[in-house]
């Protein structure tokens, strides 16, 4: 039996430097790597063959930004703002989670990220309360096929507690290994500006640890501008720290992160919805930064990257407009291309967690995780005209027929392989019967359900007609 698999016949979106497009293309998987790039390539015998016909063959996507535990409560917040998202998480219900809570959420986000062609996601884990949580987190990821990192955070506790708890230091030694191809490591926490730079001892701890830090930024009324200074002036900028949304930042703060190589993970619907601050991909153009794009968290938004790419050229392009208009100009060609945004949910993902090398692209000697957008069931599946566009307006996570991590098939035809949905439908279920018992319905109901501001409808001093029952009101 050969260990390779063949995509024959599809239009490859390598994403490599040159942003090559390859049509009628074959894409040859020998073990864990891609082997071979070309038109109707040699294969070993008993190569398993996967059409590719009339599809796009891209790597697969990376999300750099994902808290992954919050995932039983899909839509949950969906009306929340990220005060609301604060004080529930933060303040009231994050806390009690168990270990098995965790578990449920962690296992049931992979299975999703996984689903939606997302071979790499970043566990942007900060509700590891103790190290038992952080091992049934790990338990979760590595039930499953995917490539993750653990950004390990605990929301609860201070970060110099947290990362000085010897429990937390045995738990690394224990689960983490470095170098370990399938599970990255990193440290994440924010900074509050505080001048006496409370955090400092747990940027001393990843510097001992030599793993990078990932942290939400520019976040309106939680991370400032000081806190940006605190880490330069102290020299824990590094350029593998990711940026996490980065939304209401000087251009003091982009030039620091500029010149200290660092990269900013953009949640275009979370800053859109939340009111982190308008979606920076404008400013971080303009700076020269590396991007990457996340979903946040399944308690308000979708999980899949075609959703991010698409607020995100929405979001740019949107405020192009209003800007030029603002100037009494009109924007005659858009400054973001979707080629762009692709990249950013592929060769930037991979660039932020320092893989550039082995992934994020369609290239000869990397890794092969490997994405196959072909859906022979949908009308929108055609004509395929502009590939980088189709995937950033068109595609969405029905549409992915195939997905491979490490060479390895873990979706095929539409549907994830050797996957028990029923155990983890399950556990989730078993999760908010926990959380709604412990909460009590009154809470339950008035967190899903926070109320509506009052909205006043402006005087309007014209005259209108009711067509239908030929009366005129007054307004």
């Amino acid at each position: 039996m050969s260990d390779s698999i063949v995509l024959r016949g599809g239009t490859v979106l390598t994403v490599d430097a040159q942003r090559t497009v390859l049509t009628g293309h074959d894409v040859l998987v020998t073990g864990d790597r891609i082997a071979a790039i070309g038109p109707d390539l040699a294969v070993p015998e008993g190569t398993e063959e996967i059409d590719a016909t009339g599809g796009i063959v891209m790597p697969g996507m990376i999300d750099t930004h994902r808290h992954m535990w919050q995932t039983s409560l899909r839509g949950y917040g969906a009306d929340w703002t990220l005060t609301q998202y604060f004080v529930w998480n933060y303040l009231e219900w994050g806390k009690i989670f168990r270990p098995q809570d965790v578990h449920a959420g962690n296992l049931l986000a992979a299975l999703e990220a996984l689903e939606a062609g997302v071979t790499t996601t970043v566990d942007w884990s900060h509700g590891l309360q103790t190290p038992q949580h952080a091992d049934a987190a790990v338990d979760a990821l590595q039930a499953t096929a995917g490539r993750f990192v653990l950004a390990y955070g605990n929301i609860q506790d201070a970060p110099a507690n947290w990362t000085a708890d010897p429990g937390f230091r045995e738990f690394v030694g224990r689960r983490i290994t470095p170098g370990d191809d399938m599970l990255g490591f990193q440290l994440a926490f924010d900074v509050t500006g505080d001048p006496a730079f409370p955090e400092k001892p747990a940027f001393e701890a990843a510097r001992e640890l030599g793993v990078p830090v990932t942290t939400h930024a520019g976040v309106w009324g939680a991370t400032n501008d000081d806190g940006i200074r605190l880490m330069h002036e102290h020299g824990f900028m590094t350029p593998e720290t990711v940026y996490v949304h980065a939304a209401t930042l000087s251009t003091d703060s982009y030039q620091r992160i500029a010149a200290t190589g660092g990269s900013v993970s953009v949640s275009t619907e979370s800053e859109q919805s939340a009111g982190q601050g308008y979606p920076p991909t404008w400013a971080l153009r303009e700076h020269g930064i590396d991007v990457s794009l996340s979903m946040d968290t399944s308690m308000w938004w979708s999980g899949d990257l075609f959703s991010a790419m698409r607020a995100t050229l929405g979001a740019d392009r949107s405020r192009e407009h209003l800007e030029a208009h603002a100037r009494g100009d009109t924007v005659t060609h858009s400054a973001l291309r979707a080629e762009q945004v692709v990249e950013w949910a592929t060769r930037g993902g991979a660039r932020a967690i320092g893989r550039e090398s082995d992934l994020g692209s369609v290239e000869t000697g990397k890794k092969a995780d490997l994405v196959l957008i072909r859906n022979d069931h949908s009308p929108v599946s055609f004509p395929l005209l502009n590939p980088h566009g189709h995937v950033a307006f068109q595609a969405q996570r029905a549409d992915v027929h195939t997905v491979l991590v490490n060479g390895r098939i873990v979706k095929r035809d539409g549907r994830l392989v050797d996957v028990d949905l029923a155990a983890a439908r399950a556990a989730v279920g078993s999760t908010v019967e926990h959380l709604r018992a412990t909460m009590g319905e009154d809470a339950w109901q008035a967190g899903m359900n926070p109320e509506i501001p009052e909205t006043k409808i402006l005087d309007n001093p014209y005259t209108y007609t009711d067509y239908r029952s030929g009366s005129t009101h007054q307004v």
